[in-house]
């Protein structure tokens, strides 16, 4: 028998009515802070079919300014609320907003009423007040509109003096809006009416039905039609002076919302292509139409996602979308990628919402996946499944072989803690474990089982058990099973080969089995036999144990290769036997296949990360075959990789040794007109990290007095990351270039680059400045906030940041409090990850031993970011001379 999810408050996928509350459980306790799951499951046995009909005015946000509001600006609103009721009990909404006002049940005041409470967290009407069936809640309320920390954020456009606003309220940011059921099985029709300046535009869920100026011209109220029935996180409208254009693609509308001084920047017909491309394969491949009324979507400045997948607007961030010079392919497939992964979104998150945000990974998971899938059909000759491998697997297996991973099911008592659950496990591994079931089932079977899923929970909401149901049912097999080894078990298998006379022994061990046990995984897989001139012998390979042999004549010749990863269709690291490294070092250069190409520099990576392979080694192996590298996509990957250990791994002689080889191989490649200019832009990037030494300086500064670099014009934001760069290293002209820069480029984006770039200086006042503006800054934008962290904490600084480890591990509560999703895992990756010493390892040890109390969700999310400064330590500790 397998043991259920460690702690877990139920059964993995149990539905909430399964959750038996205990019945001395008092109303106190389902009012605390956030949403727990005891709370959910209340409300989901007594509410129904509920609409919000929400009225806010955005008029104190309208004004144009010449500098940048500080705080926050109140807008007021009214809800009303209806709901059908069943049972007995108070109702309990959500509503953390600065004011609550005229509270109303089915016409009778509440205020005064016995038992009617507002924590500030949560509103309690009481049972006396309410009736079996139908019942309408009225309140008045006040929220805020913010840089940061707001459930609407704000935006001041330094270019034109223009304001925009926008909602954000995943994962339960709704109630900090307006009053609310803020949970996601508790769907609901919204219909949305803003009042705003007359010179606005908007933009909701639903589609514009009604345009009225008010009798002095200065304000003009905007009505939406009901939306379909959605989860409170997906309520969303932007409002502003929006420029629009209007594209119609196979009958179908597409409005494209951007701000009106970066109108001319946009490629609006490229960007409604690309999502009319998505909604067609995808209406296709799931046998059901577009599920809402309407599409458009919105380039949001200071997004601090790549997207957000709100039903009928779609927001996009601004940043990832306009490209102020020439894209690379990696950029267009990126940008290209988010935009597969947000219109999937409306079918997977959307149409099907999990019940519960432990479920996060069966809309974000599943999303990626078909993101690859559609891109690999639309495009049959992108390589998408390299590009897959690429952008997936490293990430998941760098936070899954660390002590800190959890399973894909995530387990959950509060929606205060769902940030925690965002991360590489659901984004990363769980379209990995989905490739594997696809592969395992069939494609026919994985395609029935869809639809059967969808269909079946079609503007309701499901678990994971549901899903592999619905596929196990169309592929007649129980995948109960699968289930318990790749959604409810955390950790990764680690692959690794022996040479035996009867062929080639595949072995699999967690990579830590003190989270995962020590029992295999099953996995379908395939294993690759290439000796030095054969042709190459391809096996099929079922692993249900520790280790199987699988007959491979000639496995045991010297100069031959055996990856048992082939395909990439299993999901674990493959580590590299010594013969099989030898024969890669040998002919990866000149490899042919692209995805398996990625694969073996991925997993010669992988070697050097586990400190089994000298970095001095691969940097060597990695400039000689980027000379003949043409992917764009591998070439930008092993670049990162070369900058990492060049400016990360490597001892400080080892530096002075191997690093004005590498800008001179670099800066030649930079300028090489045979290659391409993705090429040859990958190249300037890496040389621009890199360099450190007075002529590579020196090579830099002199860019800036160029008009171009790799093959086309500089401009912004490589000409910032130039800048950035000379400030982080103190070069002789960094001040001077700085504020040439800052006058040069006086847009908001050039702000923002301006903004990182301070936070690059080696000066302990600028750290100290910028770790208190971090959190006492209220005109901070987020997204500049995570923009600067890479530069607070540059190479070369390690010295000077490391006090800072320890603040930065006591702060997480009140970030996890006051920032967004991303926020804090961004945050560890700098302040932690980006450390290296002996001495930062300590002071996390130390943090972990002095907080026992730390929560759990926290806790891995140290050990995650942890994982890679260990390792950096260890290599250096291996290999530094």
């Amino acid at each position: 028998m397998r043991r259920a999810a460690p702690g877990s408050a139920a059964p993995p996928g149990a539905t909430f009515e399964m959750i038996l509350l205990p019945l001395f459980l008092q109303l106190a306790t389902l009012t605390g802070p956030g949403v727990s799951r005891e709370l959910a499951a209340y409300r989901a046995a007594r509410v129904a079919d509920v609409r919000y009909d929400l009225q806010l005015d955005v008029t104190a946000s309208g004004a144009a300014r010449t500098q940048a509001r500080v705080g926050a600006d109140t807008l007021t609103g009214h809800v009303t609320v209806r709901f059908r009721r069943a049972g007995t009990g108070d109702a309990i909404l959500d509503f953390r907003g600065p004011r609550l006002a005229n509270p109303r049940a089915n016409g009778r005041a509440l205020d005064g009423v016995h038992g009617y409470t507002a924590n500030g967290s949560h509103v309690r009407v009481p049972a006396a007040m309410l009736r079996g069936g139908e019942n309408v809640l009225d309140f008045d309320f006040a929220t805020l509109a913010a840089p940061a920390g707001a459930s609407v954020i704000r935006y001041h456009d330094a270019t034109d003096g223009a304001t925009y606003l926008y909602t954000l309220l995943v994962p339960s940011d709704a109630h900090a809006l307006f009053p609310c059921f803020d949970q996601p099985d508790l769907k609901a029709r919204v219909t949305l009416a803003l009042r705003t300046p007359v010179t606005w535009t908007a933009v909701a869920n639903g589609a514009l039905v009604s345009t009225r100026v008010d009798s002095a011209g200065a304000t003009r109220l905007l009505r939406f039609a009901p939306s379909r029935p959605i989860s409170t996180y997906l309520i969303a409208f932007a409002a502003g002076p929006w420029a629009t254009a209007t594209r119609t693609v196979g009958g179908r509308p597409i409005t494209a919302y951007m701000r009106a001084s970066r109108v001319a920047e946009v490629e609006v017909d490229s960007l409604v292509q690309a999502n009319a491309r998505a909604l067609t394969w995808l209406e296709r491949y799931f046998g059901r139409p577009y599920p809402f009324d309407k599409y458009d979507f919105v380039l949001a400045p200071a997004f601090p996602f790549g997207g957000m997948e709100h039903p009928g607007a779609v927001f996009y961030n601004e940043e990832s979308f306009v490209f102020r010079e020439r894209p690379t392919l990696p950029q267009r497939v990126s940008r290209t990628a988010t935009i597969y992964h947000e219109v999937a979104h409306q079918w997977f998150g959307d149409l099907v919402t999990m019940r519960w945000f432990d479920d996060l990974w069966l809309k974000e998971g599943f999303s990626t996946y078909m993101a690859a899938k559609m891109q690999d059909a639309l495009d049959p000759a992108s390589e998408a499944w390299k590009t897959f491998h690429l952008r997936n697997k490293p990430p998941a297996y760098a936070v899954d072989a660390s002590l800190g991973t959890t399973p894909v099911w995530q387990q959950l008592a509060n929606l205060d803690q769902a940030k925690s659950n965002y991360g590489a496990i659901v984004y990363n591994k769980a379209p990995s474990v989905l490739k594997q079931l696809e592969y395992l089932v069939g494609e026919r079977a994985f395609q029935r089982g869809v639809r059967t899923f969808l269909g079946r929970h079609a503007y309701g909401n499901a678990t994971w058990r549901d899903l592999l149901a619905a596929v196990g049912t169309a592929a007649g097999r129980d995948l109960g099973p699968w289930g318990q080894e790749y959604i409810l078990r955390p950790g990764i298998p680690v692959l690794e080969t022996q040479r035996t006379p009867a062929g080639v022994r595949i072995v699999q061990r967690p990579a830590q089995a003190g989270v995962s046990r020590t029992d295999p995984w099953p996995m379908r897989t395939q294993l690759l036999v290439q000796r030095e001139t054969e042709a190459p012998l391809l096996r099929s390979v079922t692993l249900v144990g520790a280790s199987i042999v699988v007959p491979a004549p000639g496995a045991t010749a010297p100069a031959s290769l055996a990856f048992p990863n082939a395909g990439d269709h299993a999901y674990a690291l493959t580590l590299l036997d010594e013969e099989s490294v030898r024969w890669t070092e040998r002919h990866l250069p000149t490899l042919r296949d692209p995805l398996l190409r990625a694969q073996l520099w991925g997993a010669l990576w992988d070697l050097v990360r586990e400190a089994r392979l000298e970095p001095t080694r691969y940097v060597a192996l990695a400039e000689r075959g980027l000379q003949n590298e043409r992917d764009e996509q591998i070439a930008a990957t092993l670049l990162g990789r070369v900058t990492r250990t060049a400016t990360r791994y490597l001892g400080a002689a080892q530096r002075d040794s191997v690093v004005p080889g590498l800008e001179e191989a670099l800066a030649r490649a930079a300028a090489d007109t045979t290659r391409t200019y993705g090429i040859r832009k990958s190249h300037l990037d890496a040389l621009i990290a890199v360099s450190a030494s007075a002529p590579g300086l020196a090579r830099l500064d002199a860019l800036l007095d160029s008009t171009s670099a790799a093959g086309a014009p500089l401009r912004a934001p490589t000409r910032w990351a130039i800048v950035t760069a000379l400030v982080a290293r103190q070069a002789p002209t960094a001040e001077r270039r700085l504020a040439e820069e800052t006058r040069r480029d006086s847009t908001s984006e050039g702000r923002r680059r301006a903004f990182v770039a301070n936070a690059a200086r080696p000066d302990a006042v600028v750290k100290a400045e910028y770790f208190r503006r971090y959190f006492a800054d209220r005109a901070l934008n987020e997204e500049w906030a995570t923009a600067s962290l890479p530069a607070f904490s540059a190479s070369g600084q390690e010295l000077l940041t490391l006090p800072y480890v320890r603040p930065a591990l006591d702060s997480l509560p009140w970030v996890q409090q006051n920032r967004r999703i991303f926020f804090l895992g961004n945050w560890l990756d700098a302040l932690v990850g980006a450390q290296g010493s002996a001495a930062a390892v300590e002071a996390v040890d130390v943090f972990l031993r002095d907080n026992p109390r730390l929560p759990e969700d926290l806790r891995r999310k140290v050990l995650q970011s942890a994982d890679e400064l260990r390792r950096t330590a260890r290599i250096r500790g291996a290999f530094a001379r």
